[in-house]
Order: C-alpha cells, then sequence, then structure tokens
C-alpha cells in the first residue's frame, strides 16, 4: 500500500515544554489508524503539525506526503497538498449557507473573477449527493443540526480533493444516529483510498472504525500497532503507563437509612430561546451517598432540566424543588448556590470556565460571598482552600497563578469540579463530567466521585456516555422527549433497558 504521510524523528518544544520527543508516526491509503494518548500526550500538536498550523521552522524533523520531503508554511499549503483537519470546534460560519462555507477559501468563478453561482451550487450539491445528505447547497449552516454540520465540514474536505482526513474528537456533541451517519462516511471513504487519522478519547469508537493505532504518551509514541491483535484493557495500560484493574470504583448504594436531600415534583422547564416546553412534569427523589443517573438521547431533555433547576435565564419553570427537606425557590444561580446546589455545566470552556483567569480565581469564584468579610476578599481563606482542593483532586499545574487555558482536558474540569466544591454543596449537579478527558483523568475523577458520596454528598450525574452510567450508578432515571420515561435500579441497569426507556419503547 501507498504511504501517504509520514513523519520522522519530529521534535516541537513550546519554552521549556518539551510537547513532541522524537515522534515518528504513518499512514497508508486506505487506513484509518487511531491516535490516542491522555490529554497533554502530544497528540493536538502533531495534528497541528502535519496540516500546517506550526510550519516548517517551527519544530524538528521531516514531514512526507507520498514519500517526498515537504513543508507547510500555513494550513493553505497542507489543503493544497490534500490533508484537511475537522477540528473539534468546528470552523463554520452560521450565517452563511452550506455551499458558501464548503468553497469560502477557493469559490468557483468565471474568466472576469466573479464567483460562479450556478458552479457554486451545482458543485456543492454534487458533494452532499456524494455523502447522502439531506439538505440544500443553500440551506444556513445555523439551522442544522451539530451531525449536519460535521457532514458539511467533510464535504469541504472532498472539495479541496483531500487524501488524508484528520478528526478530532468528531463525535463529543453528536447523537447516536448521527454518529452511526458519520461512521458511514468515514468508511466509504476509507474504502476509496483516503486515509483517516482518529483522534478520540471513546475506545469503542476506535475499535468499530480504525485498523491500526499510534498511541502517545508525555510526548512520545510508546505504541503501535493492529487493533484485531488488542483489546480496550491493553491499549488503557499504554496510554497510562500502568494497568488500570477497574476504571469505575466500587458503586454506591443509598439505603433507607440515608437522607434524601433533593428531591422536584413535577417540574418543568420552558426554553425562551426555542419557545419550547424541554422538560415536563419530572418528579424524582436523590439521596445522600448515592450517584444517581440520568440517561436519554441527545435532545431528551437531560441538559434543559439541570440548567432549569439550577435558575439558568433562559428558562422558566414550574413545580416544586426541595433541598434538606425544605422548599426552595430558585430564581437565578446565585439562589441555587445559596440552598446548596452546585453545577459544573457541560461545556466547560463556555459556560464552565474563565479561561484566561487564574486557576486560583476560577477556584474561589463561585464560593467568593463565603470568602468575604465585611466587602473585603480574604484572600489568606482563599489560597487556603485553592490549595486543599488542588491536593484533594490531585491537580497538576506549574501554581495556582496559571491561566486555566494552559491546563489539560482533564485538569480544566478537576478545576471546574474544584469551583463547586469550594462552595460546600449538598448536592452537586454534573452534566457530561468526563467529556473530552482522557482514561486516566477519567478514571481520577470516578474514584473523587466515590469519596464524595462516601463522606455524604449527593452526587445526580446527566451523561450521554452509556458505560459511564452503567458503571457508576445503582439507579437511572431514563428521559425520553423531556419526561421520565423510567427509574432502573441494581441490576436493571443494562445498555439494552436503557435504551429501550431512552428511545421510549417501553
Amino acid at each position: 500500500m501507498q504511504k501517504l504521510l509520514e513523519l520522522q524523528n519530529i521534535f516541537k518544544n513550546f519554552g521549556g515544554v518539551k510537547a513532541l520527543q522524537g515522534v515518528s508516526f504513518s499512514l497508508v491509503a486506505g487506513e484509518a489508524r487511531a491516535l490516542i494518548g491522555e490529554n497533554g500526550a502530544g497528540k493536538s500538536t502533531l495534528m497541528k503539525l502535519t496540516s500546517g498550523v506550526y510550519p516548517v521552522g517551527s519544530f524538528e524533523g521531516e514531514v512526507l506526503f507520498k514519500g517526498e520531503s515537504t513543508t507547510f508554511h500555513s494550513p493553505k499549503d497542507a489543503e493544497a497538498l490534500g490533508i484537511a483537519i475537522i477540528h473539534q470546534e468546528l470552523n463554520l460560519f452560521p450565517e452563511l449557507s452550506v455551499a458558501e462555507n464548503i468553497f469560502l477559501s477557493h469559490m468557483p468563478s468565471s474568466r472576469w473573477g466573479k464567483i460562479n453561482h450556478t458552479q457554486l451550487l451545482q458543485q456543492t450539491q454534487q458533494l452532499l449527493t456524494r455523502l447522502n445528505l439531506p439538505f440544500t447547497p443553500t440551506t444556513l449552516i445555523k439551522n442544522l443540526s451539530p451531525g449536519q454540520c460535521q457532514m458539511v465540514e467533510i464535504a469541504k474536505a472532498l472539495s479541496l480533493k483531500a487524501q488524508v482526513l484528520i478528526l478530532d474528537e468528531p463525535t463529543s456533541s453528536l447523537a447516536t444516529k448521527e454518529i452511526e451517519n458519520l461512521f458511514g462516511v468515514l468508511k466509504q471513504l476509507q474504502a476509496e483510498g483516503m486515509g483517516l487519522i482518529y483522534i478520540s478519547h471513546k475506545l469503542e469508537e476506535v475499535f468499530e472504525l480504525c485498523n491500526t493505532v499510534t498511541v502517545l504518551r508525555d510526548g512520545r509514541s510508546v505504541f503501535e500497532g493492529e487493533l484485531k491483535n488488542l483489546n480496550p484493557q491493553q491499549i488503557i495500560a499504554h496510554m497510562v503507563g500502568r494497568e488500570l484493574d477497574q476504571l469505575y470504583p466500587p458503586k454506591r448504594k443509598a439505603t433507607a437509612s440515608h437522607a434524601t436531600t433533593f428531591e422536584l415534583k413535577n417540574f418543568s422547564a420552558y426554553k425562551i430561546s426555542e419557545a419550547k416546553l424541554r422538560a415536563k412534569n419530572v418528579s424524582f427523589k436523590a439521596r445522600s451517598g448515592e450517584i444517581l443517573g440520568i440517561a436519554g438521547l441527545m435532545g431528551a431533555g437531560r441538559t434543559d432540566l439541570l440548567l432549569g433547576v439550577f435558575g439558568h435565564a433562559n428558562y422558566k419553570t414550574e413545580g416544586e424543588i426541595y433541598c434538606q427537606n425544605n422548599k426552595i425557590i430558585v430564581k437565578a444561580p446565585k439562589d441555587a448556590v445559596n440552598f446548596g446546589l452546585a453545577l459544573v455545566t457541560e461545556d466547560r470552556k463556555k459556560n464552565g470556565l474563565h479561561l484566561t483567569f487564574s486557576i486560583q480565581e476560577n477556584m474561589s469564584l463561585a464560593a467568593l460571598p463565603r470568602l468575604t468579610s465585611k466587602g473585603k476578599i480574604d484572600y489568606a481563606k482563599i489560597e487556603q482552600i485553592t490549595t486543599e482542593l488542588i491536593g484533594k483532586l490531585n491537580i497538576k499545574i506549574p501554581s495556582p497563578q496559571h491561566a486555566v487555558s494552559t491546563l489539560s482536558g482533564g485538569n480544566q474540569q478537576k478545576v471546574a469540579i474544584a469551583k463547586w466544591l469550594a462552595t460546600k454543596p449538598h448536592v452537586l449537579f454534573l452534566d457530561e463530567p468526563t467529556r473530552g478527558i482522557d482514561v486516566g483523568a477519567k478514571f481520577e475523577i470516578y474514584s473523587l466521585l466515590g469519596e464524595l458520596v462516601d463522606s455524604g454528598l449527593t452526587i445526580i450525574i446527566a451523561s450521554s456516555e452509556m458505560p459511564e452510567i452503567i458503571g457508576l450508578c445503582n439507579r437511572v432515571l431514563v428521559m425520553h422527549e423531556g419526561e421520565l420515561s423510567g427509574e432502573l435500579i441494581d441490576q436493571e441497569v443494562t445498555q439494552q433497558k436503557i435504551m429501550q426507556l431512552a428511545l421510549g419503547s417501553v
């Protein structure tokens, strides 16, 4: 098979930090190679270098395309050669059409230099037909689902005649059906001879799509092999440099002796921006010392329920909320915090953390009222609490004064959790608590959650990751179209039963 891409002995430093240390990597036509490793292992750095984001001269080593040494001064050079990358945060303009987004950098034009709109629409339609997409070239990006936007990015790569396609966490915001559609297209492209580089923390996806795997750890390539000869546990061992006997801690089971700390009665949440009722007549109880799971398909209302309970301004709510057996009225997030509720949101970068603020500032932000005396901030207390939480959560940082943006995804998520633990909550809600973080960081967060419920905290997790829900929770509530479709306990908590309830078929 023809080698499409080769990276030979690549070194890349950021100041004193060695991001890549002698990494070699190759990809042949028709191969789907997984590139995996913990956050900070060097995956994104290697792919940015491959796609021209880091230009020639900013690293040591050689890049070869189809056996010839090549140099990239920008992503445009890589695209011109046939290398395209689809980032986790999609690079699309919501107010422009599908056609305009696909051909933005290379519009078909007439001999007078004007855009040839007829040709633009025809070429776009050819791409949409090839990918079996239901929308039109003139559809605005803002009217598409996340999965459809992902397909537009692939169409953009095809328009550039890409021979190598790099995908960075492409399924992080996709529903199950959209993932199936994406994989169908990727397998078709692979069969046509395109080389795929697939970056993901979801090992079940890696085994379904990819033929081969390269594992990075601490900037080095520590393992390469064919996936047919491996199992997930072996991959994890290479990623973290040790065996993980068990990813999930022992399940905690609440009994009648555990106090009910949180309750909803006929709670509904109306999303103002969509003019739609997103959660309807939800009732349940949660006890101290348990991790209660909330499962459901994308759009089932899990996130809306949590945001409504927490007093988000985009929701009007009805129903009753009880905390510590007291009925509470939550009109804004500050009310929720005052009553002992805490919410780690699903998108830490967008609304969970202030990335330019320091680690210490982020950790103390939600708890500032209790860290202030007579209008003055008690910085000694802030430093004490920050130091305690950094140790408790094993957050790996240069110093508390560094910006959160400098941390790996796993350590950012730990800071997001620490921010709410600083408020001393009775109930901790976590929405997609391990999205986009590596196996090692997941293990540490799961262990932390076990310790927290042992101390009496009530934890309620909303997650789209089925293994996570099954691995952590003795009791699972399943949502379907905004309503609770069922409750599963102990041995009932299986993938099959969760999916039946999530699809509304029971």
